[in-house]
């Protein structure tokens, strides 16, 4: 099968494409690298990888890249952690809302026109912003208050793309929302604001590797945003990766939409302790609570019960052997950028 990837040089495409590639896919991805600049990639030179420097947002090349393709996978987006809602809470909306506009645009014409059989779009956990029925099932976005943050939102609006492509031009789809990803490639995002927090300035926008960073730069007690009450489904990467793969190739998956993500909860206080018993197992644990962002949602668990029964899908990588992996990757980068 022939799959093209939209930001291709993301977080999680990092993963996807690697798994797709393992299973014999062919891949076509396109980015124009405004996350995190040009990043080389392990399978940059895989014969069965062609990568397009480009803008989603461009009819013409959109549609050449996908006019040989069985499926695509629509990852382009302005995406990073939750102070990015707060800086660019329009542009989180605009610009994602011509991204996917123009992907579906150009799925609609290669179903009519070429051999293009399904879009699959990644939405985001953040579509149950608001939910109160836990853990929060497929469905639930369609019951509960629609997000206030403009990410969620529009990640919401993704969905409804899915929905009227299907209404209207019969384009399948499967909707794919991946739960509080973690893993190694997240680097700085060139348009992430250096913050303090404590006597620390971070430079990463997820909770993982902030975390990491505080601790690796010894701030001692550590920062938590908020209470650390915040519940989260940290889920590994390559095991979201293997999700979507799995939303690809199961003709059980069109028209679905699923939870990726491992059943496993942590508190983000739970989480700060796991970090620094790993980096300062002989030092006792301290923590001081700091004001939170508007949009720390306190309690995210998904119903993974659907992505096991259709897809036979199950995270499998705990959280510590998944931090085994990126504690070394965030001393690294933070040795290399002199953060």
């Amino acid at each position: 099968m022939k799959i093209l990837v939209t930001g291709s040089s993301g977080f999680i495409a990092g993963y996807l494409i690697e798994e797709l590639l393992s299973r014999g896919h062919k891949v076509t991805g396109v980015d124009n690298f405004s996350k995190y600049g040009r990043v080389k990639k392990s399978y940059d030179d895989n014969s069965n990888y062609r990568f397009v420097q480009g803008d989603v947002k461009d009819p013409s090349l959109i549609k050449d890249l996908i006019a040989d393709c069985d499926q695509v996978v629509a990852a382009a987006a302005i995406v990073g952690g939750i102070s990015l809602f707060h800086e660019y809470a329009y542009d989180l909306l605009a610009e994602n809302e011509r991204i996917v506009a123009a992907t579906f645009d150009a799925s609609i014409w290669a179903l009519e026109n070429k051999k293009l059989k399904k879009i699959n779009v990644i939405s985001s956990s953040m579509v149950f912003e608001n939910a109160t029925v836990f853990p929060t099932s497929e469905g639930e976005q369609l019951k509960c208050p629609p997000p206030f943050s403009t990410y969620g939102f529009q990640k919401l609006s993704c969905e409804y793309f899915a929905k009227g492509a299907w209404e209207q031009y019969k384009l399948p789809y499967t909707i794919i929302r991946p739960f509080n990803c973690i893993g190694t490639g997240e680097r700085r995002a060139l348009c992430d604001k250096t913050i303090l927090s404590g006597n620390v300035k971070l430079a990463m926008s997820h909770v993982v590797p902030d975390l990491v960073q505080k601790v690796l730069k010894g701030q001692d007690p550590i920062h938590i945003l908020g209470s650390g009450n915040q519940i989260r489904h940290y889920t590994y990467g390559g095991d979201i990766a293997n999700g979507i793969r799995l939303c690809i190739e199961n003709e059980s998956a069109v028209n679905e939409d699923f939870n990726i993500s491992t059943s496993s909860a942590t508190t983000v206080l739970d989480l700060a302790k796991i970090i620094w018993n790993k980096i300062n197992a002989d030092k006792p644990f301290n923590y001081v609570s700091d004001a939170p962002f508007k949009y720390d949602v306190q309690k995210r668990v998904p119903n993974t019960a659907k992505a096991k029964k259709i897809l036979g899908f199950v995270a499998k990588t705990t959280l510590s052997v998944a931090l085994d992996e990126i504690i070394p990757w965030v001393k690294n980068q933070i040795e290399a950028e002199g953060m």
